[in-house]
């Protein structure tokens, strides 16, 4: 079902204003070009994170557009939609429910009171500790209107405090039921790959850090896999884990992400070095969608714990700040390297980490596009962007470098420039090429340099790249005419 050619990500909002001049961007500026499919970030009711605390997956946000639009999108291009299967809006009627009857509301179950883990009600240090969080404590607390009683639930996410994203408990039968409903709701409107966005944080158990613990994640995958392939829909699991975990689980069959490729061609392009980049694209696993940026940054830890080179990160992350970044850091300390190193994404747009140089951009898309797997290109990305230095200013939100909304006058100019145009030709060439559907080489070279190749098919693509002048090319034979082409970088 997945096609092996470049998707694009966009929010519903972020090429024109809606899901309609959404429809029309494609059409005009960008036909035909995006056959792999389009994941439109989150379109429904939300109350926070830009769509990541969802009130329900059945309505599309009325400012968006409708089901409709999204039906009509995939009539062109296959649809993948996200599903926050780890927590829900606290606005959604199923914790304001809760809110207002506490143990008496029938949605009650759906939620994780610390009781769950600790039947005192008093969450251990010793367990605290063990856990990745991603907020300074993982938990909230809530005024239930009918007692006058204090909640604590689990909330992994969120920017406020109590957070806007709710964890949900996978071991009760609701928690079971809504995802069974969202996901024949997604089927029913043309919906062909589901994102399980923060899959890595649904099972809660004492004594480890509460992320991919096994075998239990392994049990919950399964389950939904079944689920959604009863559906003709493909699961992609989203999971920022060390390395080892998500080749295991793309052993396992499923489709994974390739979050250390973004870091890899950054650190090759930055310090003039394909060592690492070379090796890793040897050992890799195929069955990956790939990426360079998307609506967060360019992750290092813990994606790339045991792959990197502390003092080689460090020289990274600094020109990535001098080029306008800023940083996404680890609070776990347990979690952070001996000698302190912390990141754990670098936020920016990719063209300005790379200092918007066209040609360094267009070797590290090309490098993507050559990696095996399933292309992915930011709609920022697409457009070559800068960083949207004001929207951080505005909001506060580190991530908003990297989240321009963009007028259609905007594109109109944005896509006359030079490095767009030939990103669009190098997206051409990497979805019609036969030779992609072949064999994948890394050639021999030295670290100043990258070759990769694929043959087959009487076909083959020819990357080069010399790192010490930043410039590359590719050549590929036309099979219509069986002559040598060279597109440059």
């Amino acid at each position: 079902m997945v096609k092996n050619q470049v998707q694009l990500i966009t929010y519903p909002d972020s090429l024109g204003g809606d899901l309609k001049k959404l429809e029309f961007v494609l059409d005009k500026y960008f036909p035909g070009l995006f056959t792999g499919g389009i994941h439109i970030l989150p379109p429904f009711p939300s109350s926070g994170d830009r769509g990541f605390a969802p009130l329900t997956y059945l309505e599309i946000e009325p400012s968006f557009g409708t089901w409709d639009d999204i039906r009509r999108i995939g009539e062109k291009h296959a649809i993948l939609l996200d599903l926050m299967v780890n927590h829900i809006s606290a606005q959604s009627t199923y914790f304001q429910d809760f809110l207002k009857y506490g143990r008496e509301s029938k949605y009650a179950d759906l939620f994780i009171p610390i009781e769950k883990l600790w039947p005192d009600g008093q969450p251990r240090q010793e367990d605290i500790d063990r856990l990745f969080l991603r907020r300074e404590k993982p938990f909230s607390d809530f005024k239930i209107e009918k007692t006058g009683e204090i909640e604590t639930v689990w909330t992994t996410f969120g920017k406020t405090n109590p957070s806007e994203q709710i964890d949900m408990d996978m071991n009760s039968q609701i928690a079971i039921d809504l995802l069974t409903q969202f996901m024949s709701n997604f089927s029913k409107n043309n919906v062909k790959i589901v994102r399980l966005d923060a899959v890595g944080y649904v099972i809660k158990k004492l004594g480890t850090s509460c992320f991919f613990v096994e075998p239990e994640i392994y049990e919950f995958l399964g389950w939904i896999n079944k689920l959604a392939g009863s559906m003709n829909i493909e699961i992609l699991p989203e999971i920022h884990a060390d390395y080892q975990t998500q080749f295991n689980l793309a052993r396992q069959g499923y489709w994974i992400y390739d979050f250390i490729l973004p870091y890899a061609i950054l650190e090759a392009l930055t310090i003039r070095s394909s060592k690492d980049l070379k090796a890793y694209l040897q050992t890799r696993p195929h069955n990956q969608f790939t990426m360079l940026d998307c609506h967060d940054g360019v992750p290092i830890k813990p994606d790339l714990d045991g792959l990197y080179q502390s003092n080689n990160a460090r020289k990274v992350v600094e020109q990535c700040i001098k080029n306008g970044a800023n940083l996404s850091l680890i609070l776990s300390q347990a979690h952070k390297d001996p000698d302190g190193f912390d990141v754990h994404q670098v936020r920016g747009t990719y063209y300005s980490l790379l200092g918007c140089n066209d040609s360094a951009y267009l070797i590290a898309r090309a490098i993507q596009f050559f990696a095996p797997g399933i292309p992915q290109v930011y709609y920022v990305g697409l457009l070559a962007g800068e960083n949207d230095i004001e929207a951080v200013k505005k909001t506060g939100e580190g991530r908003e470098l990297n989240r321009h909304n963009y007028s259609v006058d905007e594109i109109d100019h944005e896509v006359q420039r030079n490095v767009v145009k030939k990103l669009i030709e190098l997206i051409q060439l990497r979805n019609t090429h036969p030779a992609f559907t072949g064999v994948f080489e890394v050639g021999q070279c030295d670290d100043a340099a990258i070759y990769l190749s694929w043959t087959g098919q009487g076909s083959y693509a020819r990357l080069s790249v010399d790192l010490h002048t930043l410039t590359g090319e590719i050549t590929y034979n036309d099979p219509q005419s069986d002559g040598t082409k060279t597109f440059i970088l």
